[in-house]
C-alpha cells in the first residue's frame, strides 16, 4: 500500500517529513521550496488514487508557478496545522 491510497496516510506522511526537516534544520523557505519540487513529481508521475490526491493533481496541472507554490504552501501548513 502506498502512503498515496489514502489521503489521511498521506497528510501522516507529509507531516512526519516536515518534522524530519525542520529537526534537521531547514529553513521554513528550504521546506516550501521542496514542497513545490514533491508536488512537481508527483503530478507527472503518481496516478490519482483517490478523490483529494486528483482535485490536487487538477489543481496543479492548470496553476501558473506561483500559484502551484502557493499550493504546495498550503499543504504545508494543512498537515502543520493538523499536528499542532
Amino acid at each position: 500500500m502506498s502512503v498515496l491510497d489514502d489521503f489521511d496516510t498521506w497528510k501522516e506522511f507529509l507531516s512526519s517529513r516536515i518534522d524530519e526537516a525542520e529537526a534537521s534544520g531547514m529553513t521554513d523557505k528550504t521546506i516550501s521550496m521542496l514542497a513545490h519540487e514533491v508536488g512537481d513529481y508527483l503530478s507527472e508521475n503518481v496516478n490519482s488514487t483517490n478523490k483529494e490526491v486528483e482535485v490536487l493533481k487538477d489543481l496543479w496541472n492548470v496553476a501558473s508557478d506561483k500559484e502551484q507554490q502557493a499550493l504546495a504552501n498550503t499543504m504545508v501548513k494543512l498537515v502543520q496545522n493538523e499536528t499542532q
